[in-house]
């Protein structure tokens, strides 16, 4: 299946260098439009697959948070997450990291998850009408800023 919302950007950096930043929550908060902060869960210290982690998230005076677990952590190659508001599915979000040149070629990508009911209470919370177009921007602003943080 298709992302919703896809980017690509070239990285003057080594794959290891970006994979620790897009892979450290922390680190990514920095980095990312929406996503401003974490806790992780259940015992977890580090990105590993399995491991969980409470996001925080905010647009403009909108607050909220979401349950992440990690599903993919191939180091300098693959982080990958799925995001839930309790027990529904929002989001699963996705870093592939490919060797390029001197450096690398890093495409963040979204897939909307949400059941069709629960779309316009996340607008609500939200105040984001067109997810993926949203997304799309959002993608561009962190990909740009992991950019600027790898190199």
């Amino acid at each position: 299946m298709n992302p919703d919302a896809t980017g690509q950007i070239e990285v003057s950096a080594a794959p290891a260098k970006v994979y620790a930043l897009v892979s450290d929550p922390g680190a990514l908060a920095g980095a990312a439009t929406e996503y401003c902060g974490h806790r992780w869960l259940g015992g977890a210290t580090a990105p590993a697959v399995g491991a969980k982690f409470r996001g925080r998230n905010r647009r403009g005076v909108r607050r909220w948070s979401t349950t992440t677990v990690i599903t993919a952590a191939d180091e300098g190659r693959r982080f990958a997450f799925d995001v839930k508001l309790g027990p529904i599915p929002v989001s699963r979000w996705e870093y592939l990291i490919e060797p390029a040149g001197d450096g690398c070629v890093v495409t963040e990508s979204m897939w909307d998850r949400r059941p069709g009911w629960f779309t316009p209470l996340t607008v609500v919370a939200t105040g984001v009408k067109d997810r993926s177009a949203t997304n799309r921007v959002n993608i561009e602003e962190t990909l740009a800023r992991i950019k600027s943080a790898a190199e």
